[in-house]
């Protein structure tokens, strides 16, 4: 396995998942379907063809 080209593929999807994801986020804050000052928001990542299965919990505050 070239280290590298791994790490690089990696980054390149993280990269993706966070700006689209953000994108989503500011869309249904801005289009009013989110209400009161904070956003719970959970990413959860599953990978085809693995037992992966990473969940992460967070909030995101609106004022």
């Amino acid at each position: 396995m070239n280290e590298d080209a791994f790490n690089m593929s990696i980054r390149k999807f993280l990269k993706e998942v966070g700006v689209t994801s953000q994108r989503a986020i500011e869309a249904a804050v801005r289009d009013g379907k989110v209400s009161g000052n904070k956003l719970r928001v959970r990413m959860t990542l599953t990978a085809e063809g693995t037992s992966l299965n990473h969940e992460v919990d967070g909030e995101i505050k609106l004022t």
